[in-house]
């Protein structure tokens, strides 16, 4: 199996309702480890940066807002199968599609409040990583 790195993300909603420390126990649980952390603000800026990708949806605006509307906690993950892992881990992009015991179908409000964000391929995980974490503040070996 091959070992990746993925970029989570607890969102500003997920933050505000002071449910950091119930999704990264699921993380731990599920037997990601996390690689690097840091609370941060994302400027407008900062968050449509982050979203390029998505700058031509008609979402845009209101993702990028509500991604600065408050403090995100980024992680590097590391395991096997890190990226499919996590994204079973947070469940469907919309609660109501989500299966039951997914972080999003337990704690999120909507499609853009879905409280975790999770990188999509190994080309996504890549950038996501990096835009958040200078390498040499990722562990580097896992220290079990």
């Amino acid at each position: 199996m091959a070992t990746e790195l993925t970029l989570g993300m607890i969102k500003p909603d997920a933050v505000r309702k002071r449910l950091i420390g119930e999704i990264i126990a699921r993380i731990e649980k599920a037997g990601l480890q996390i690689a690097a952390m840091r609370m941060t603000n994302l400027s407008k800026r900062e968050a449509e940066a982050f979203y390029t990708i998505h700058r031509e949806k008609h979402f845009f605006e209101s993702l990028t807002e509500f991604m600065s509307s408050g403090p995100i906690i980024a992680m590097v993950l590391r395991g096997n199968k890190a990226i499919s892992r996590f994204r079973e881990l947070m469940g469907a992009t919309n609660p109501k599609d989500a299966a039951a015991g997914t972080i999003r179908r337990d704690f999120a409000t909507d499609v853009e409040k879905n409280a975790v964000h999770g990188s999509d391929s190994p080309e996504s995980a890549a950038h996501e990583v990096h835009f958040f974490f200078h390498e040499l503040a990722i562990l580097r070996a896992n220290p079990e």
